[in-house]
């Protein structure tokens, strides 16, 4: 977000200032989604946003947009010129109320370490419309995309690294596709990106913007559409014979309480019998219900045919932008994190 220079005020419309000139404000008046992560928090990026303009300047720019909006804006003579005019004021009156009402946005998401380098990935994430939580890029997919590489030296390193390593990743419920992107950029692998088949198109849009980076990285990415418990036009031909994949990862993935079981069965029907084979879980511990859902997944994996039971588990602390972002605090969480394999 830019700050409002005292010798360069918004524009008033009882002036009928110019096409050009009101885009220009306007585009001062953008405000940047936040990107957080290791080395800068959200919150301090909130902050640093909200320092950029005094109190006084953010009632001006709510001001102005609202009478764009509610203006004819009669002067301007053309009407494609007013319709651009009015979009882009909703735009940027959206941006200013909150996450859930911010409408279509882009964000470069980067990547920095000394072992896999430095490297950024592009998500666009549409505006988000009824339950269809999958167009948006929560915390905790961030969050364990930046754990993947010390996985994958650690208690995965026997499927990421070793003579016996798996060529082919499977991402339940991607999203965006943020975490399925990092694997494949991080671990060199196939990553099949699989959601409902309404986020599909948005899933497939990301993975293209993104391919060439991939495969520059010595991965490779692919979107297909795979519902839980689904019939078979929600199931993709590749998924269908199942028990093929001996690496699963999931983040974020319950938010009502049929969620667990179907998740279970979904892992249970795609991960190998191989003893070896391993689920990668991520869940956020935002509240109690999040607490209990993630209890109730453990309990139904377990009582599958064959079994899944934990091998390794931790919480880390992260942040996490479910909330509007009006309340710093509130976006610490703690994410837990499983890593699960078939019982011998």
């Amino acid at each position: 977000m830019r700050g409002i220079d005292e010798d360069e005020d918004l524009p008033h419309l009882w002036q009928k200032p110019a096409y050009p000139v009101i885009l220009e404000a306007l585009g001062k008046l953008k405000v940047e989604p936040p990107v957080w992560g290791a080395r800068v928090s959200r919150s301090e990026i909130l902050k640093q946003q909200a320092a950029v303009q005094t109190a006084h300047e953010r009632k001006e720019a709510i001001v102005f947009l609202s009478s764009i909006i509610k203006s004819g804006l009669s002067w301007l003579g053309d009407d494609d010129e007013r319709e651009v005019v009015w979009e882009e004021a909703s735009k940027r009156m959206s941006e200013r109320c909150g996450r859930t009402a911010m409408g279509e946005i882009i964000r470069n998401w980067p990547f920095d370490n000394d072992e896999y380098g430095s490297f950024s990935l592009t998500i666009r994430e549409p505006p988000l419309t009824g339950d269809s939580l999958g167009l948006k890029t929560w915390g905790s997919s961030y969050a364990l995309a930046q754990l993947l590489h010390e996985f994958a030296s650690g208690p995965l390193v026997h499927l990421v690294r070793s003579a016996q390593k798996t060529d082919e990743v499977l991402e339940l419920g991607s999203g965006t596709g943020l975490l399925g992107l990092a694997a494949a950029c991080i671990w060199r692998k196939t990553v099949y990106l699989t959601d409902l088949p309404d986020i599909m198109s948005n899933l497939e849009h990301n993975a293209s913007l993104n391919r060439a980076l991939v495969e520059e990285r010595g991965g490779k990415v692919e979107a297909a559409p795979l519902t839980w418990g689904g019939s078979e036009e929600e199931v993709d031909p590749r998924f269908r014979s199942g028990k093929r994949f001996e690496l699963i990862i999931v983040a974020d993935p319950l938010y009502d309480d049929d969620h667990p079981a179907l998740l279970a069965s979904a892992i249970d029907e795609q991960l190998a019998l191989n003893p070896n084979a391993r689920v990668l879980v991520m869940v956020p511990q935002r509240d109690e219900i999040t607490k209990g859902l993630c209890k109730t997944l453990r309990a139904e994996l377990g009582k599958q045919t064959s079994p899944l039971i934990c091998h390794h588990e931790n919480i880390v602390a992260g942040e996490d932008d479910w909330g509007d972002g009006n309340n710093d605090d509130s976006q610490q969480v703690g994410f837990w994190w499983g890593i699960l394999g078939r019982s011998s």
